[in-house]
């Protein structure tokens, strides 16, 4: 039907990702589905940077948990991607006429997807990742490839040497051309690390992608075979050096700093540049009400809020948030329809949609207030929990189950002052709280992500 028509660019987005590190926050959804940002969901960036860099041809790759990904995304309208001829399409596994199985890993999941690419004769391929936050227009990118004529342009960033074990990172030379890629080496030689950020030439990356899948050894990953193949091979492999915000939002720590970055103003990070916009599914919801005691500094309040007599500070409200008189907020992430009711603190906390903290339960409070120590020790409370009235979650912990209120744990015998012990409550519902090893991201939760898109 459309093979006299081509695209220019075609953008593969993978999507597929747990995310376990993100720990409770990821057990309905994808990590790229994250509600971020008050009335944003993470794959909002990568969608947004597509749509403003004149890319509107793009597959997004799902795997874990797509049901509320897919139905954000829809007919990809709020990006003006609900198009004839290209837009959005969403491309989970599949059956095929003699076999079938899950993405492989990131290579192997747009091997998967050739025909999907084939359609369109691109001249190039932009395989993205939709769990970063960050801006960038691709369409500088794609000019760049050209000009060095390569085969594979990976856009990095240049990160301290004490977090590079973290990336794939690669040694260039003078004029930028990668000679030795490393993925996640314990003692990196170079501190240029791979944003996951790749643009091909059409014609050899589906070159590459038929010799790595008839390779019994690969781990089909575009950072351990593709990109290492490619330079051994001797094609023009090139380092794009972007100079941006960016930040993979993978772990608790780094979604929360990345969800208060946007309330710093020296963080260049900026959600209402009216040169690049970026674009959601809108909630529709009434507009926000703040009551006259309310009391708000440094934070944003989206649609639907009620606001009663509460204080809140250097915190994000998202949509349809209701906060009872006498509350106090602060440092903290209070996602979609959760309740914060009267008397009720929060500290240094992520509250997953549809939670609830009761009257006077105390969530994250400590009496050390040294912000850059406290912002590494993130509490957090799993979706639809209920913390109950003037129960205790202590500090660090992962709350992944209902929580009794004070009077009720005391009569059934618990812990007579309500409290969740830090890692405690986690634990006892069978999901461990984030450990900092894990938090750094162990080599196998990294090939898990990775090679479920």
């Amino acid at each position: 039907m459309w093979s006299n028509y081509k695209k220019d660019v075609v953008a593969m987005l993978l999507a597929g990702g747990q995310g376990s590190r993100l720990g409770v926050l990821t057990n309905f959804v994808a990590k790229p589905a994250v509600p971020f940002g008050g009335k944003y969901r993470i794959i909002d960036f990568t969608l947004s940077n597509c749509v403003n860099s004149g890319i509107d041809t793009i597959g997004v790759l799902t795997q874990y948990r797509p049901l509320e990904l897919n139905a954000y995304i829809g007919s990809g309208q709020p990006w003006d991607l609900d198009r004839l001829f290209g837009g959005v399409t969403i491309l989970p596994p599949y059956l095929k006429e003699d076999s079938g199985e899950w993405y492989k890993g990131t290579a192997n999941a747009i091997y998967q997807n050739l025909h999907y690419i084939e359609r369109y004769n691109p001249e190039y391929v932009l395989i993205l990742s939709g769990d970063h936050v960050y801006k960038m227009n691709y369409k500088w990118l794609l000019d760049y490839h050209k000009q060095k004529g390569a085969d594979c342009t990976i856009s990095v960033l240049n990160v301290p040497y004490e977090e590079a074990s973290r990336f794939g990172v690669m040694s260039v030379d003078h004029d930028f051309r990668i000679y030795e890629f490393e993925e996640k080496p314990k003692e990196p030689k170079s501190t240029l690390a791979s944003m996951g950020v790749y643009i091909f030439t059409w014609q050899k990356l589906k070159e590459h992608l038929a010799i790595d899948e008839k390779d019994a050894q690969s781990y089909n990953d575009f950072g351990h075979d593709i990109v290492p193949r490619m330079i051994q091979s001797g094609e023009k492999v090139y380092a794009y050096e972007f100079r941006g915000y960016w930040k993979d939002v993978g772990t608790i720590e780094s979604l929360w700093e990345a969800n208060m970055d946007l309330l710093d103003p020296h963080v260049p990070i900026y959600l209402d540049d009216p040169l690049w916009w970026m674009y959601s599914r809108n909630s529709l919801q009434a507009p926000q009400y703040i009551g006259e005691n309310a009391v708000i500094r440094n934070s944003y309040v989206t649609e639907g809020c009620v606001i009663e007599g509460a204080e809140i500070e250097h915190s994000l409200i998202f949509p349809s948030v209701r906060i009872g008189p006498g509350a106090v907020i602060r440092n903290s992430v209070i996602m979609n329809n959760a309740v914060i009711q009267e008397g009720a603190m929060v500290d240094f906390s992520i509250v997953a949609p549809e939670a609830n903290i009761g009257k006077n339960a105390l969530v994250g409070i400590s009496d050390n207030q040294d912000y850059w120590q406290r912002r590494t020790n993130i509490t957090v409370i799993g979706r639809g929990c209920h913390i109950g009235d003037g129960a205790t979650v202590e500090v660090g912990s992962t709350v992944a189950e209902s929580v009794p209120e004070k009077q009720a744990a005391e009569k059934a015998g618990a812990q007579p002052t309500g409290s969740v012990p830090e890692k405690q409550a986690a634990e006892e519902s069978g999901a461990a709280a984030a450990t900092p090893e894990e938090n750094d991201g162990a080599a196998q939760a990294a090939k898990e992500e990775g090679a479920a898109c």
